[in-house]
């Protein structure tokens, strides 16, 4: 007869590795001699030289916060996302169903209140149970605790390839470690934070991580109203979160969950009647998806992405990118922003409404500040984030800059040429300098020559020319005949006339133009590059001393002129635009934010100036045909300015009350060199050529009409008398042509695209 090996001390036995994995360690040994008896009581060198091993191991464990959903928040409170690496939500042990503390502890850890840390009873039951032929661990609550927060930290130190998993890649010296953090954290913290934080840690599915977190994503409910066979359910997961997943498998999750409420009866904490009731309850699930970022975002996605933005472009959270992400989408963070939700609403809507079922994919944008803060109230765009089937998608944002002014990136499309929305700021200039608004100039002259005589006090020099004469190059273009002659600046401005903008700034120093043009804070949204193509000035400044550029041929974002329309409605001073009034952490603690920052850019008397020509505009220039009418007829003053460019393909309305400044687009933003906004139809509407007033106008004026009186529509001061006087006109030339009625210019206005280079402006300017 063949004599058997005795299973139990057999080494190529699963049971021999455990048991002579005991010897080695000498584990029981080294726990009762390094935790619950004096090391002299101990003989032998084995148990000697493990005691040794167990004493160099840290007794310490960093437990820092797990990672945690950071919330942004409109200015009211109203959520608009959650963005997370690990979707969880920590609360408190009392916010907690005593059912799934019940359950937990039954399933996971029924000793938990005897034991310091680790479990010897637990151990020896593992072994036999082993020797049986059923794995079962010996791990403890407080045990997966510290596993479950050394394997956080690395994540959160981008050290995934360190993790250890239970039974998958732990060495003897891991687990020793293991229990010996145990022991000290026992010592450190009581039973019921050593729960919470367990609770609140523990994996149960890749969109949940924590017990609140899992509660709303299986349940559609709180860790605080679980029911009972939920609870026991939730705790049956966490042993195996992808085999017991009850929307994957839901008989395997049933299953591990009445055995929970059976542990639960034995136990005591449930009466019979509870078990009877629960186990006879079906596996059900109401998922809430766990949809993170700014994609899914309940309003406004690309104000969030550049919320978003903001904060990964800020030092103050983190040194490097890398750290900066880590700390937005792990930290808990609850964002409040500056967005109002019912001006959103409404500007979504008209943006919407502006090109309809859109298959051609032209693009509507609307933003809007409040002067005297610089807070961003609302910021929408007609696309959708996620790829939708009729929808147009894009992911970049309309309204602000390719890059921060310190080159970081803000997922912009960098603005649109402006148009005749510049034409102000060379008005201001005109009345920066004493002048008249209602001085005579002469709106008849066409040819500025190469060597016309500009008053320039900047050392950049003035470059281009408007001159039939030169090979290349056109005279001065207006709309429409019939403007081609002496008229005040007033009129020119209120009626976009592009002879008149430059009859005006022939005797004003462009420079000064210059200067109230930067002080504002225009510049352009796409960056300079090298030839290497670098970034050499992401925000570069426009050179007025470009004549083209008094006309607006330079691409701007809508962001960017509306805070510099504001200027004029806060008395003159600047606001540099902010999203973002507050940042605290999970403790409350405050984390830094934005704040308003204005300074004086133009005179209180030009902004007054200002105010009262771009009222006439909307009363009876270029802007008198937006429909509906926003002049007389809000009982709220209001002044606007419109433009469009060369090609019709880039149209905007830009304006103001007292309280509330809005850029209103509409065009090409695919920037198609041979998309022209003419002969085409929108919203079952045909255009021979689109207009400042015609699509923009309307979505400017809707949005306004709705949102502007929740903000302010005081009366805007009037403008010193200096300003405003009526000088003698001078004679009428003989080659006048056309007459003064407001009816032969309906809002046509763009900027010229060319100059820029000495004479290539071709084509008609607006």
């Amino acid at each position: 007869m063949v004599t058997r090996k005795n299973p139990i001390f057999d080494t190529a036995t699963t049971l021999g590795k455990i048991v002579a994995f005991l010897g080695v360690s000498a584990i029981c040994g080294v726990l009762v001699a390094g935790l619950l008896v004096p090391a002299a009581a101990l003989s032998g060198s084995t148990a000697t030289g493990s005691i040794k091993f167990f004493d160099t191991l840290p007794a310490e464990l960093q437990v820092n916060p797990p990672s945690q959903s950071t919330t942004i928040l409109a200015a009211d409170g109203t959520k608009i996302a959650s963005l997370f690496s690990e979707n969880r939500t920590r609360v408190p042990l009392d916010q907690m169903s005593p059912y799934i503390k019940d359950a937990v502890i039954a399933v996971e850890d029924s000793r938990f209140y005897e034991h310091g840390g680790i479990d010897t009873t637990g151990i020896l039951r593992a072994v036999v149970s082993t020797a049986r032929g059923q794995w079962q661990g010996a791990s403890t609550i407080t045990q997966q605790y510290v596993n479950n927060v050394i394997n956080e930290s690395l994540v959160s130190q981008g050290k995934d390839a360190e993790v250890k998993l239970n039974g998958v890649n732990k060495g003897v010296g891991d687990k020793l470690r293991e229990m010996k953090l145990a022991i000290a954290l026992e010592k450190k913290f009581s039973k019921e934070q050593i729960l919470e934080g367990y609770l609140n840690i523990v994996f149960f599915n890749r969109d949940a991580y924590g017990i609140e977190a899992a509660s709303k994503f299986f349940f559609s409910t709180t860790a605080k109203n679980l029911t009972l066979p939920q609870a026991a359910l939730l705790a049956g997961v966490v042993n195996s979160p992808s085999y017991y997943n009850p929307i994957a498998n839901p008989e395997n999750a049933k299953s591990r969950r009445d055995l929970v409420l059976q542990l639960m009866l034995n136990q005591g904490k449930i009466k019979k009647a509870e078990y009877d009731k629960a186990v006879a309850t079906p596996v059900t699930t109401k998922v809430t998806p766990a949809r993170q970022g700014c994609a899914y975002a309940t309003m406004a996605p690309y104000f969030c992405d550049y919320v978003f933005h903001l904060l990964l472009n800020n030092p103050a959270y983190g040194s490097t990118p890398e750290e900066r992400t880590n700390r937005v989408m792990r930290g808990g963070l609850t964002i409040k922003t500056t967005l109002d939700p019912k001006a959103q609403a409404v500007a979504q809507e008209q943006v919407n409404a502006s090109a309809g079922a859109n298959p051609d994919k032209w693009g509507a944008a609307l933003v809007s500040v409040q002067p005297k803060t610089g807070k961003i109230i609302s910021m929408a765009q007609n696309t959708v984030w996620l790829p939708s089937p009729g929808k147009f998608q894009a992911e970049q944002n309309f309204n602000v800059d390719v890059l921060d002014a310190k080159g970081n990136d803000l997922n912009g499309l960098g603005g649109f040429q402006t148009g005749s929305t510049m034409k102000p700021f060379t008005f201001a200039q005109w009345l920066n300098e004493g002048r008249s608004m209602n001085t005579v100039v002469n709106a008849a002259a066409r040819k500025y020559p190469i060597d016309f005589p500009w008053k320039n006090t900047c050392p950049t020099p003035t470059t281009g020319w408007y001159d039939s004469n030169v090979a290349g190059s056109d005279d001065l273009q207006n709309a429409e005949e019939g403007y081609y002659r002496p008229m005040s600046v007033l009129y020119g401005l209120a009626n976009s006339i592009n002879t008149a903008t430059f009859a005006s700034a022939a005797q004003v120093d462009l420079c000064g133009i210059q200067k109230i043009v930067d002080a504002v804070g225009i510049h352009e949204g796409l960056p300079a590059r090298g030839e290497d193509g670098k970034v050499t000035d992401p925000n570069p400044k426009i050179p007025m001393t470009t004549l083209a550029n008094l006309l607006g041929s330079r691409q701007t974002a809508p962001l960017t002129m509306a805070s510099a329309f504001a200027t004029f409605a806060n008395d003159g001073k600047y606001c540099e635009p902010i999203a973002i009034e507050s940042v605290t952490d999970p403790s409350g603690a405050k984390l830094p934010a934005q704040s308003s920052n204005c300074r004086d850019a133009i005179s209180p008397d030009v902004a007054k100036g200002v105010n009262k020509a771009l009222q006439t505009v909307l009363n009876e220039g270029s802007g008198y045909w937006i429909k509906p009418r926003i002049s007389t007829s809000t009982n709220f003053p209001i002044a606007a300015k419109t433009g469009t460019n060369n090609s019709n393909g880039s149209t905007w309305v830009v304006g103001y009350t007292t309280g509330l400044a809005t850029a209103s687009w509409f065009g090409d933003p695919l920037g198609s060199q041979d998309r022209y906004g003419r002969n085409l139809t929108i919203n079952g509407q045909f255009y021979s050529n689109i207009d400042g007033y015609m699509i923009a106008g309307p979505q400017f004026a809707n949005y306004m009409l709705q949102t502007a009186p929740r903000y302010g529509t005081d009366p805007f001061p009037e403008p010193p008398s200096n300003l405003q006087y009526v000088p003698a006109p001078p004679p009428a030339p003989k080659d006048t042509k056309g007459d003064d009625a407001k009816d032969d210019d309906k809002g046509s206005d763009s900027g010229d695209k060319g100059g820029d280079k000495g004479g290539d402006n071709k084509g008609k300017d607006k």
